[in-house]
């Protein structure tokens, strides 16, 4: 029977080799097609759970299933080809001689057809504007370059399952359209998605559910709607609200306004409007 769950980790532990615990016993579903954030402080252990998904780490108790498949017993190869993960510092995946060969040679790897190669390494390249950077080295890219060169790669060999470690960092506005235009494509292709972030402002605008980590543990799971408007949940994973939950709390307050969901800017300024006219 074909598992209902793209991801299913169950009591993980995790402790590094010089004996720091990193995960202390995390349990989490990511449905098939979901669309979810991980966040948290620095040292939450957002990274390391990641890093189980693809079998680059090993459980040190519990167990990690990926469409059914259990991590502990299948090579990293084989689960890379369902699981695509982007890391936060892209020079951690770069080694191609060119920008056009670091995006090819996944493919290659899986053994792709040649025409198909090609085909895929110019859309995506394209997709991240990339294109003109295509014979150059990726090590002369900037770094928010770097990052998209490495989502390019990732896309091009269409693994069921994405995940993506800080992937606005780095980025400005109009890099971060480019990557914005990328997750609505992933939604479109019914991808799992999984985007580990500091960016609540991106998060918002794309996920189903945001997962809080601290200290090696999950704290909540919930809609954003629901975590962005709770300062305290937040505080327990040492985030704070982003700016507009903040005024949509602060006019809640003053009771001219009360936020069943994060508000746009147009619906906070319309409500102030009418109890200015009062």
């Amino acid at each position: 029977m074909e598992s209902e769950a793209a991801i299913q980790v169950e009591n993980l532990r995790y402790v590094y080799p010089g004996g720091y615990e990193a995960l202390k016993g995390v349990n989490l579903a990511v449905k098939k097609g979901e669309f979810i954030a991980i966040m948290g402080e620095n040292g939450s252990g957002k990274t390391t759970l990641i890093k189980h998904f693809n079998g680059v780490l090993k459980p040190t108790e519990g167990r990690v299933l990926i469409d059914g498949v259990d991590t502990r017993e299948t090579p990293v190869s084989k689960l890379s080809r369902k699981v695509g993960i982007v890391f936060q510092n892209p020079d951690h995946q770069l080694f191609s001689e060119t920008v056009w060969d670091e995006v090819a040679f996944p493919m290659k790897n899986f053994g792709f057809p040649e025409q198909v190669v090609k085909e895929r390494t110019e859309r995506f390249l394209k997709l991240m504007g990339l294109y003109s950077y295509r014979d150059k080295s990726p090590y002369l890219l900037s770094l928010g370059e770097r990052k998209r060169l490495t989502i390019a790669a990732v896309l091009a060999y269409d693994p069921e399952i994405i995940v993506l470690d800080e992937p606005t960092a780095g980025q400005d506005y109009i890099q971060k359209e480019h990557i914005s235009g990328t997750m609505n494509l992933l939604r479109t292709m019914q991808k799992t998605v999984v985007i580990v972030t500091h960016d609540m402002e991106f998060v918002v605008q794309y996920v189903d559910r945001i997962v809080l980590m601290s200290r090696g543990r999950i704290v909540a799971s919930a809609s954003p709607h629901e975590v962005l408007l709770n300062p305290s949940l937040l505080a327990s994973a040492g985030l704070m609200p982003p700016q507009l939950a903040r005024l949509a709390l602060q006019l809640s307050r003053a009771g001219i306004y009360t936020p069943r969901r994060l508000p746009e800017t147009g619906e906070i300024v319309d409500a102030v409007l009418k109890r200015w006219h009062r």
